[in-house]
């Protein structure tokens, strides 16, 4: 494996900052939306809902875990899939995981355009756009230009500024409900399997993007120690957290079946009128925070595949002074930009969606084979870690079935982009390293 020392990286992310950076990769603008389309699908059953899938990303993040504590490099699920299947499998993986995350934050940098026009009506004006979208990019490609203790400040800081509105209005909601105010609550709904499969669908994708927090190992501290700290954080604060929410909107809501903005309704309620502005400038820090997250850890995607030689040398360029990737950094930018700009919100998130189950699949898949290949280096065995392997394939192929595949042909594209690539540098031995 490449050594930290001779591409000149900093490993400086330490324990929290790496579960702040999972957290803050988890919850994005999700959140802010999801309960009353949760609630629409089960009604009071969804708390229930929230906790299933939350159980459900528990299955793959803890196959992530140990996988994760095998490695010190960067790459993530993309270095896994390779050391587990080979070469080809790894790039598969690798090409969906930087579509998936790239797709992630253009969806995020609409979102945050759409929230904005609360306060600034302008915002949606195609310049206006163009411009708000830029300023985001360019701020974050700066700060994580600069160095990687910039980004992870950052990630931390965003971490905190999100966590506390929420953590207010599931405050605030408790207090209300325990002082006897009484709002029709979400009635039980005659859901049928597919309401509680839709559901379940909608919350494991709010649980999702843990995976982009294992990515830039070669810059954390102890990685095959911290890593299995940091999902197990993040996967029990985001789960307290979604459910409380959820239970806040179906218990003090009039009628949170038909809401289009739950989270605002709800602050309004319980703290007048200024929580729907508070609710707006929280929408408003968990998309850009979120954003802020992917621009320190998907760079290190492209940083991997060529360290690995699987990509051009040129994306494993470290800035001499500023020990960062600059080079997949710049590259990270510029797409992020132009999706956001070229797609829309719905069509990059659904893109997001489809990739990601697919990857998580191949994680679950790699982890008995890592056993075989590397026994006794994983610095953390999961008990029954075969069988919770097999469920996290089956939770992920069933999931795939009820995604929307109107973006398959894109998908398509990509595995086709992936094999070419896979084609390149077998027939180039002067790319592979290995």
């Amino acid at each position: 494996m490449p050594q930290t020392q001779t591409i000149g990286l900093i490993r400086a992310i330490g324990r929290w900052s790496l579960a702040a950076l999972t957290i803050n990769s988890v919850i994005g603008s999700g959140i802010f939306r999801l309960p009353a389309d949760v609630a629409a699908l089960t009604g009071s059953w969804s708390p229930a809902v929230v906790l299933i899938a939350g159980a459900a990303t528990g299955i793959i993040m803890l196959c992530f875990a140990e996988l994760a504590s095998y490695f010190r490099d960067a790459g993530g699920p993309y270095l896994y899939a390779r050391e587990a299947f080979g070469r080809l499998m790894g790039l598969e993986v690798g090409w969906l995981l930087w579509l998936a995350q790239l797709s992630a934050c253009a969806a995020n940098a609409n979102l945050f355009v759409i929230y904005l026009v609360q306060f600034w009506p302008q915002a949606s004006h195609p310049i206006s756009r163009l411009l708000i979208v830029t300023l985001l990019i360019l701020f974050l490609t700066l700060v994580n230009y600069r160095g990687v203790r910039g980004g992870a400040r950052l990630s931390n800081a965003f971490t905190i500024a999100k966590l506390l509105p929420l953590t207010l209005l599931v405050g605030t909601g408790i207090v209300y409900h325990l002082m006897n105010h009484q709002a029709a609550a979400a009635k039980p709904l005659p859901a049928g399997g597919d309401a509680w499969l839709n559901g379940i669908l909608l919350m494991f994708f709010a649980y999702g993007g843990f995976e982009t927090a294992l990515v830039p190992m070669s810059e954390a501290k102890h990685p095959q120690r911290d890593a299995v700290f940091a999902l197990v954080v993040a996967l029990a604060t985001t789960a307290v957290i979604y459910t409380l929410i959820q239970w806040a909107v179906v218990h003090i809501l009039p009628d949170p079946l038909i809401s289009r903005r739950p989270l605002a309704e709800v602050a309004s309620i319980t703290l007048g009128g200024w929580g729907a502005i508070l609710v707006g400038l929280g929408a408003l820090i968990s998309c850009y925070g979120y954003l802020s997250a992917k621009a320190l850890s998907v760079p290190r995607i492209t940083l991997a595949l060529a360290e690995e030689g699987d990509f051009p040398k040129i994306f494993g360029s470290i800035h001499a002074r500023f020990h960062t990737p600059y080079f997949s950094i710049l590259v990270f930018a510029v797409l992020t930009w132009l999706l956001a700009l070229l797609g829309s919100f719905s069509w990059n998130a659904t893109l997001s969606a489809v990739s990601r189950l697919f990857y998580y699949a191949a994680g679950c898949a790699a982890l008995p084979i890592l056993r075989k290949k590397r026994p006794g280096q994983a610095r953390f065995r999961l008990r029954g870690g075969v069988s919770i392997a097999c469920l996290g394939i089956a939770v992920s192929l069933v999931l795939v079935t009820r995604v929307d595949m109107s973006k398959s042909l894109i998908l398509l594209a990509v595995v086709m982009l992936a094999f070419l690539n896979w084609l390149w540098v077998c027939c180039t031995p002067s790319v592979s390293r290995k």
